[in-house]
């Protein structure tokens, strides 16, 4: 089966050019000018051919939560947002603590076939911040990291013991960045807007501490740390200094801290609740300087769904989260409209770098070789991103009702059209 790309202009991190993408099977076979015959062809004319986007921070809710989401849903949501691979965190229900919940995670994804499942496994048994797990077992499974996101490994021995073992392993460790002893059953960002209106928040310290000690024991260990969800301009900072000390760190940002700031929470609306908390206008700019300058590594969306009963709560009882992977590439081009980084850099921050990371040598890049994992991307096509638009079984995103500008319009996943704007293809 052979599939022809045409008139689409093709963006890599390193380039831009117009040209035709031949495909056969699941791979790429050629770059051309030309216009070889194929079994189906798509004209791309006028939109951006894109490699497929890789987020390597969601939340699918699968096994335990299934109401919020699963696995099924969750992949269809990721290929709706133009993403053709996704790392779920391990807080599921039992935890993703062992191999056999791994390759359940991975072949029930196979089964739906619309994106490649590459979890990532807890640090610690249970994520109850003791024993570490079985990471050795658990990256044979197919675990591509270890994380006890939304419970810090507070433990500074365990957090050691974890960067070893997993280097050993050849994998890497993100840390939720909290000092939980700083949170004081806070809701939001600790400052003027929290005293206002009356939440009590969290001081964006509690990240910073965090970070700091974790880049220490990198320095001390020679492992991988990757910092999750970075939220603080000071966070910013001291990854500067430990990249520039050689610590072996790295880092992503979400497009709500790039985009929303803590004025937002004036409504009470609980869509905009989420661990980290929005911050200040201060560091919603510093989020953008970071990407701008390189100190951010990688966008990804920590795409986390909640069903409406327990978002539509009173603020201090409904849980942190917001969806994410259908609003990636809209807010993420608003970075592009505004100069911030350039269309290049898109890709390098949401394909590129995540392939690189995960150590995918046949993602990321458009060329002739490389796994046929597309976006087609239409920047200035505007459309309602509403509930039947919507993928997810959940609802919780203040972008819900809103007109978008920028949309995957296609994806491709492995030679194969899984997506069609506005339906998922079976």
């Amino acid at each position: 089966m052979k599939t022809l790309i045409k008139n689409g202009t093709i963006i890599n991190a390193n380039e831009s050019k117009k040209a035709n993408i031949l495909i056969q099977d699941d791979k790429i076979i050629a770059i051309t000018t030309d216009e070889p015959s194929a079994d189906i062809v798509i004209d791309a004319n006028g939109k951006l051919v894109m490699p497929g986007l890789i987020d390597i921070h969601v939340h699918f809710r699968d096994p335990g939560f299934e109401y919020k989401d699963d696995i099924i849903t969750g992949s269809q949501t990721a290929v709706a947002g133009g993403v053709t691979a996704c790392c779920p965190m391990a807080n599921t229900n039992p935890v993703n603590d062992n191999a056999t919940i791994t390759r359940d995670m991975i072949e029930k994804a196979k089964k739906r076939g619309l994106i490649d499942l590459m979890p990532i496994g807890a640090i610690t048994k249970g994520m109850k911040g003791g024993g570490i797990t079985e990471m050795g077992e658990m990256s044979e499974a197919g675990c591509v990291a270890f994380s006890d996101d939304g419970l810090p490994v507070s433990s500074s021995d365990v957090m050691r013991a974890a960067l070893e073992y997993s280097a050993f392993h050849g994998s890497f460790i993100i840390n939720h960045s909290q000092d939980c002893s700083l949170c004081r059953n806070g809701h939001m960002n600790e400052g003027q807007m929290s005293m206002k209106l009356g939440i009590k928040g969290m001081p964006r310290e509690q990240e910073e501490i965090m970070i700091s000690r974790d880049m220490l024991l990198a320095k001390l260990t020679g492992g991988h740390i990757h910092i999750a969800h970075v939220s603080s301009a000071w966070s910013l900072k001291l990854i500067e200094t430990a990249k520039k000390e050689g610590i072996n760190i790295t880092c992503e940002v979400c497009p709500h801290h790039f985009t929303f700031d803590e004025s937002e929470l004036e409504n009470y609306d609980t869509n905009y609740k989420m661990s980290p908390p929005l911050r200040t206008k201060a560091d919603v700019k510093a989020m953008r300087d970071g990407l701008k300058n390189g100190i951010i590594d990688i966008i990804c969306t920590d795409h986390a769904p909640h069903h409406n009963d327990e978002k539509q709560r009173e603020f201090d009882k409904a849980p942190f989260g917001i969806l994410g992977l259908q609003t990636l590439i809209p807010l993420t081009l608003n970075l592009v409209r505004d100069g911030v980084i350039n269309l290049n850099k898109m890709v390098e921050l949401t394909s590129l770098n995540p392939a690189k990371l995960l150590k995918l040598n046949d993602r990321g890049v458009i060329a002739e070789g490389y796994l046929a994992d597309i976006t087609i991307v239409d920047p200035d096509f505007e459309y309602l991103y509403d509930e039947k638009l919507n993928k997810s079984k959940s609802q919780n995103s203040p972008l819900l009702g809103k007109t978008l500008k920028g949309a995957a319009i296609k994806t491709i996943k492995s030679g194969r059209l899984v997506y069609d704007f506005p339906n998922v293809v079976a």
